[in-house]
């Protein structure tokens, strides 16, 4: 007598990208088509485009990236709760130009209407290079220090920090006669901002991963004359309260 077939539970349904061809690492592309994939893959966390290349991020270690870039969201956010006219971010594409679209670990803007180059467009997207971007390398070393200095430099941004974790080294880089200098640290073992008056880092205190005094530097530096002057200035220039 036939056995009945007891119909096979579907299985569920597994988590896939939309239909389309997805990003690869090395695939060359503009940048409009870069972003169209991108969008596209919503579990894709990081993809930066430089030079037209398409670069994935890698896993993550807690001690050689999250936690030294968990310090420096904190230590760039403290400043911008305290100056009026600048903002913040983490892990925000850039759309730079055609063959350009990096995701910085974290940059320092000023608004548009306090004189800042970048602004945000239609889709929410950040356009035009930040006065100040800071990239956390560990895997990415490479990339960081060569591929993306020289695309920075080139859009103009104004400051380019890069801490090495695995080398324990932090460069803060000036861009001037469309070339990028060492910011050297003073006598104190401190480094200043040329464009962001008021942000001081103690590179010591960064590499030791001490938080507590990387921010108390910076909350001395905030009450100086010379961030009061520059918030007054944003202020005016943009019209805040």
């Amino acid at each position: 007598m036939p056995v009945a077939l007891q119909p096979t539970p579907a299985a569920k349904a597994s988590p896939v990208e939309p239909a389309g061809q997805p990003l690869e690492n090395g695939d060359r592309l503009t940048a409009r088509e870069f972003l169209r994939r991108y969008e596209a893959m919503p579990r894709v966390k990081k993809a930066e485009l430089i030079e037209g290349i398409v670069y994935m991020g890698s896993p993550v270690r807690i001690t050689q990236h999250a936690e030294p870039d968990n310090l420096v969201q904190t230590w760039l956010g403290t400043y911008a709760a305290r100056t009026p006219g600048t903002k913040c971010a983490s892990n925000a594409t850039d759309r730079l130009d055609v063959d350009n679209v990096p995701q910085p670990d974290a940059l320092l803007r000023l608004l548009p209407e306090c004189g800042g180059r970048p602004h945000v467009d239609d889709e929410g997207y950040l356009v035009g290079p930040a006065e100040l971007i800071v990239e956390v390398a560990a895997s990415s070393a490479s990339l960081d220090w060569h591929g993306k200095l020289l695309v920075y430099r080139r859009a103009g941004v104004l400051e380019y920090l890069v801490w090495r974790t695995m080398e324990n080294k932090f460069d803060w880089l000036l861009l001037d006669d469309e070339d990028y200098r060492p910011n050297p640290p003073d006598a104190q073992g401190l480094m200043h901002s040329r464009t962001f008056p008021g942000l001081s880092l103690d590179v010591a205190a960064l590499l030791a991963l001490d938080a507590g005094r990387v921010l108390d530097t910076l909350e001395a530096s905030l009450r100086t004359p010379a961030h009061e002057a520059f918030v007054g200035r944003l202020k005016a220039a943009g019209k805040l309260p």
